[in-house]
């Protein structure tokens, strides 16, 4: 499925865009669920299991913006876990063993939907190594106004920043801090049935919706292997080996990787848009932060 260019770019800058994954069909199909999902939510009045809501959220303007693990709630979710074409990437980048974790879909509504402040992956969720990704099924294009995914090239070379607000965990990085040049951002572009692959390290996140159009994108995470996590352990073996889509389980492989771990936990919990709650100092929520990024930059 890659090239060795394509694999050398994920290398060097942390992330790659991969177009042409998905069918027209295929986008039909889960834009109608989508819909659907986010008119039933007009019976939601807060956060559960399966809806994170827009603060502006009421029953006549219904707000989402995420759907939590929408592969147990519908199928057409469901089917992209094992897509040929999107393990035959990852494979590309780990070899044949790989293992899900899990999934989410986030939704930037027209003209308002909400940032995610930057952050890395692995802050949330180490593991014996860091051959992890996240792989973001583009159901709507994705340009330079609807608030693209963005990520910080080679920054999943580096350390792990601190994701803490007053000594709780708040997963995301205080830009006050200064710790890395934010100007070097780079958004993670493309058509429709594209994806994005972004490694767990690298540190990302998305401004808001500026358009007048959706963008939805559906989050799914992967590791290889032989990656056994550090936090939230399996509470069985044969319960995780049935998150193999490709090969054969593996037994832990352990290397040099740096590692925080998010603790205490967040003092908001149900999702990352909850968990950043308590942030003082945001990025995405200053008129400088909202500026189109350099198209020149665009993956």
């Amino acid at each position: 499925m890659l090239s060795q260019t394509q694999i050398a770019e994920y290398n060097r800058v942390g992330a790659i865009v991969v177009p042409d994954i998905l069918s027209e069909d295929d986008l039909l199909r889960l834009r109608r669920v989508t819909d659907a999902f986010v008119e039933k939510a007009r019976g939601v009045t807060q956060h559960d299991n399966i809806y994170d809501l827009e603060d502006s959220h009421t029953p006549s303007m219904p707000g989402v913006r995420r759907i939590k693990t929408p592969h147990l709630h519908d199928p057409e979710y469901g089917r992209l876990v094992h897509n040929e074409r999107i393990v035959a990437v990852l494979k590309d980048l780990w070899g044949p063993n790989i293992r899900f974790d899990t999934s989410k879909l986030n939704l930037k509504s027209p003209g308002f939907g909400a940032p995610v402040e930057w952050h890395q992956d692995w802050a949330f969720y180490p593991h014996t190594n860091d051959d992890l990704a996240a792989v973001g099924v583009m159901i709507d294009d994705m340009d330079l106004e609807n608030g693209p995914l963005m990520i910080i090239p080679g920054t999943h070379k580096g350390p792990i920043f601190d994701h803490h607000y007053e000594g709780k965990f708040c997963g995301a990085m205080d830009p006050a801090r200064m710790e890395i040049d934010y100007s070097r951002a780079i958004p993670l572009t493309g058509k429709a049935g594209s994806i994005t692959v972004h490694h767990v390290r690298t540190v990302h996140g998305s401004a808001p919706n500026m358009s007048g159009r959706e963008r939805r994108l559906l989050l799914l995470q992967f590791r290889a292997a032989d990656a056994y996590p550090l936090v939230n352990t399996p509470k069985d073996i044969a319960s995780y080996d049935k998150l193999m889509v490709a090969g054969t389980p593996l037994e832990p492989r352990l290397t040099a990787v740096p590692v925080r771990m998010p603790l205490p936990p967040a003092d908001f919990q149900g999702s990352i848009y909850e968990n950043q709650r308590p942030m003082v100092n945001r990025f995405f929520e200053t008129p400088e932060s909202v500026r189109r990024p350099n198209p020149a930059t665009a993956l």
